[in-house]
Protein backbone atom coordinates (compact mmCIF):
# COMPACT_ATOMS: atom_id res chain seq x y z
CA UNK A 1 0.00 0.00 0.00
CA UNK A 2 1.35 3.55 -1.25
CA UNK A 3 1.68 6.05 1.66
CA UNK A 4 -0.40 9.18 1.57
CA UNK A 5 2.43 11.63 1.52
CA UNK A 6 -0.13 14.76 2.07
CA UNK A 7 -1.24 13.10 5.80
CA UNK A 8 1.04 14.07 7.62
CA UNK A 9 1.44 15.27 11.08
CA UNK A 10 -0.31 18.36 10.55
CA UNK A 11 -3.34 16.83 8.64
CA UNK A 12 -3.38 14.51 11.06
CA UNK A 13 -3.24 16.95 14.22
CA UNK A 14 -5.84 19.09 12.65
CA UNK A 15 -8.43 15.78 12.36
CA UNK A 16 -7.88 15.43 16.13
CA UNK A 17 -8.08 19.27 16.59
CA UNK A 18 -11.71 19.38 14.70
CA UNK A 19 -9.85 21.88 12.10
CA UNK A 20 -10.96 22.08 8.65
CA UNK A 21 -7.65 21.57 7.23
CA UNK A 22 -3.99 21.46 8.29
CA UNK A 23 -3.46 25.19 6.88
CA UNK A 24 -4.54 26.34 10.30
CA UNK A 25 -1.57 25.75 11.98
CA UNK A 26 0.06 28.62 9.41
CA UNK A 27 -2.47 30.72 10.01
CA UNK A 28 -1.89 29.89 13.90
CA UNK A 29 1.83 30.19 13.98
CA UNK A 30 1.56 33.45 12.29
CA UNK A 31 -0.81 35.14 14.76
CA UNK A 32 1.14 34.03 17.36
CA UNK A 33 4.36 35.46 16.41
CA UNK A 34 2.70 38.92 14.90
CA UNK A 35 -0.40 38.98 16.86
CA UNK A 36 -2.52 39.92 13.70
CA UNK A 37 -5.82 38.51 15.26
CA UNK A 38 -7.47 40.29 18.02
CA UNK A 39 -10.86 40.22 19.58
CA UNK A 40 -13.86 41.46 18.40
CA UNK A 41 -11.75 42.53 14.84
CA UNK A 42 -13.48 42.54 11.24
CA UNK A 43 -11.78 39.67 9.02
CA UNK A 44 -12.01 39.16 5.22
CA UNK A 45 -10.37 36.04 4.30
CA UNK A 46 -9.29 35.66 0.53
CA UNK A 47 -9.57 32.42 -0.51
CA UNK A 48 -11.21 30.90 2.35
CA UNK A 49 -12.22 27.38 1.09
CA UNK A 50 -11.89 24.75 3.06
CA UNK A 51 -12.61 27.11 5.51
CA UNK A 52 -9.64 26.52 8.45
CA UNK A 53 -8.46 30.33 8.54
CA UNK A 54 -12.47 31.62 8.52
CA UNK A 55 -12.61 29.07 11.91
CA UNK A 56 -9.27 29.98 13.40
CA UNK A 57 -10.47 33.99 13.13
CA UNK A 58 -13.62 33.19 14.55
CA UNK A 59 -12.42 31.67 17.94
CA UNK A 60 -9.99 34.28 18.31
CA UNK A 61 -12.28 36.88 17.70
CA UNK A 62 -15.43 36.08 19.61
CA UNK A 63 -17.48 36.92 20.71
CA UNK A 64 -17.57 39.85 18.99
CA UNK A 65 -15.81 39.79 15.72
CA UNK A 66 -17.12 39.30 11.93
CA UNK A 67 -15.42 37.08 9.69
CA UNK A 68 -16.07 37.28 5.46
CA UNK A 69 -14.86 34.84 3.51
CA UNK A 70 -14.62 34.74 -0.80
CA UNK A 71 -14.01 31.86 -3.08
CA UNK A 72 -14.80 30.25 -6.06
CA UNK A 73 -15.69 27.04 -3.60
CA UNK A 74 -17.88 26.95 -0.70
CA UNK A 75 -16.11 26.07 2.71
CA UNK A 76 -19.31 23.58 3.07
CA UNK A 77 -18.41 22.59 6.45
CA UNK A 78 -18.07 25.74 8.10
CA UNK A 79 -21.32 27.35 9.43
CA UNK A 80 -21.46 30.11 12.18
CA UNK A 81 -23.54 32.93 12.46
CA UNK A 82 -20.65 35.56 12.62
CA UNK A 83 -19.44 34.16 9.16
CA UNK A 84 -20.54 35.57 5.97
CA UNK A 85 -19.58 33.65 2.54
CA UNK A 86 -18.90 35.24 -0.89
CA UNK A 87 -18.57 33.46 -3.62
CA UNK A 88 -16.93 35.20 -6.37
CA UNK A 89 -13.71 35.19 -8.34
CA UNK A 90 -10.93 37.89 -6.74
CA UNK A 91 -10.22 39.23 -10.05
CA UNK A 92 -14.09 39.97 -11.46
CA UNK A 93 -15.30 40.83 -7.98
CA UNK A 94 -16.29 45.19 -7.83
CA UNK A 95 -13.87 45.77 -5.25
CA UNK A 96 -15.74 49.55 -4.57
CA UNK A 97 -19.03 47.17 -4.24
CA UNK A 98 -17.07 44.66 -1.81
CA UNK A 99 -16.21 47.81 0.38
CA UNK A 100 -19.63 49.21 0.53
CA UNK A 101 -21.16 46.04 1.48
CA UNK A 102 -18.57 44.53 4.23
CA UNK A 103 -17.37 47.91 5.73
CA UNK A 104 -14.39 48.49 6.80
CA UNK A 105 -12.02 45.49 7.94
CA UNK A 106 -9.33 45.23 10.48
CA UNK A 107 -7.38 42.07 8.73
CA UNK A 108 -7.17 40.62 5.19
CA UNK A 109 -5.85 37.12 5.11
CA UNK A 110 -4.99 35.68 2.01
CA UNK A 111 -3.78 32.28 1.15
CA UNK A 112 -4.87 32.32 -2.23
CA UNK A 113 -2.89 30.02 -4.80
CA UNK A 114 -2.78 29.49 -8.32
CA UNK A 115 -3.53 26.24 -10.18
CA UNK A 116 -0.14 25.15 -10.17
CA UNK A 117 1.71 23.66 -13.38
CA UNK A 118 5.03 22.50 -12.53
CA UNK A 119 6.61 25.44 -13.98
CA UNK A 120 8.38 27.60 -10.97
CA UNK A 121 7.81 30.98 -13.64
CA UNK A 122 4.61 30.16 -14.26
CA UNK A 123 3.61 29.66 -10.91
CA UNK A 124 5.32 32.57 -9.32
CA UNK A 125 4.08 34.78 -11.81
CA UNK A 126 0.27 33.51 -11.24
CA UNK A 127 0.50 33.15 -7.17
CA UNK A 128 2.19 37.07 -8.09
CA UNK A 129 -1.08 38.14 -9.51
CA UNK A 130 -3.39 37.05 -6.78
CA UNK A 131 -1.10 38.47 -4.14
CA UNK A 132 -1.21 41.65 -5.83
CA UNK A 133 -5.38 41.06 -6.19
CA UNK A 134 -5.26 40.58 -2.58
CA UNK A 135 -3.33 43.87 -1.34
CA UNK A 136 -5.83 45.91 -3.92
CA UNK A 137 -8.65 44.57 -2.22
CA UNK A 138 -6.99 45.19 1.26
CA UNK A 139 -5.88 48.85 0.37
CA UNK A 140 -9.60 49.18 -0.32
CA UNK A 141 -11.12 47.62 3.04
CA UNK A 142 -8.73 48.08 5.42
CA UNK A 143 -8.41 50.53 8.69
CA UNK A 144 -5.67 52.69 9.72
CA UNK A 145 -3.66 50.44 11.84
CA UNK A 146 -4.83 47.43 10.25
CA UNK A 147 -3.36 43.86 9.31
CA UNK A 148 -2.43 41.96 6.01
CA UNK A 149 -1.08 38.69 5.77
CA UNK A 150 -0.60 37.29 2.11
CA UNK A 151 1.11 33.67 0.55
CA UNK A 152 3.53 34.56 -1.84
CA UNK A 153 5.23 31.65 -4.27
CA UNK A 154 8.89 32.61 -3.84
CA UNK A 155 10.78 34.03 -6.78
CA UNK A 156 12.39 37.08 -8.38
CA UNK A 157 9.63 39.24 -8.51
CA UNK A 158 8.48 38.90 -4.65
CA UNK A 159 10.90 41.51 -3.75
CA UNK A 160 9.01 44.36 -5.79
CA UNK A 161 5.47 43.25 -4.86
CA UNK A 162 6.96 43.26 -0.86
CA UNK A 163 8.10 47.35 -1.99
CA UNK A 164 4.74 48.14 -3.08
CA UNK A 165 3.26 46.99 0.74
CA UNK A 166 5.99 48.39 2.42
CA UNK A 167 4.67 51.90 0.89
CA UNK A 168 1.65 50.94 2.69
CA UNK A 169 2.26 49.42 6.23
CA UNK A 170 4.68 50.70 9.26
CA UNK A 171 6.18 47.20 8.90
CA UNK A 172 6.65 44.24 6.16
CA UNK A 173 7.95 41.08 6.94
CA UNK A 174 8.15 37.70 4.77
CA UNK A 175 7.57 34.52 6.90
CA UNK A 176 7.49 30.59 6.66
CA UNK A 177 5.62 28.66 9.03
CA UNK A 178 6.75 25.50 10.73
CA UNK A 179 3.84 23.68 9.06
CA UNK A 180 4.72 24.68 5.19
CA UNK A 181 5.86 21.36 3.32
CA UNK A 182 9.28 21.21 3.17
CA UNK A 183 9.15 21.07 -0.54
CA UNK A 184 6.25 24.08 -0.52
CA UNK A 185 7.75 27.15 -2.05
CA UNK A 186 5.27 28.97 -0.22
CA UNK A 187 5.90 31.61 2.03
CA UNK A 188 3.75 34.58 3.79
CA UNK A 189 4.12 38.34 3.60
CA UNK A 190 2.89 40.31 6.62
CA UNK A 191 1.72 43.77 6.98
CA UNK A 192 1.39 45.78 10.14
CA UNK A 193 0.04 49.26 10.61
CA UNK A 194 -1.56 50.15 7.41
CA UNK A 195 -1.10 53.85 6.98
CA UNK A 196 -4.06 54.59 4.70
Amino acid sequence: MQKNTWDDHYARRARDENWLARSVYKLQEIDRRFRIIRKGDRILDLGCYPGSWSQYALRTTAPQGHVAGIDLKKPERLSALKFQFIQADIFSIDIQTLQQNLGPRDVVLSDLAPQTTGAPATDTSRSLALSEQAFKIAEAVLVRSGRFVCKLFEGGEIKGFQASVAGRFERVRLFRPQATRKRSREVYLIGMGFTC
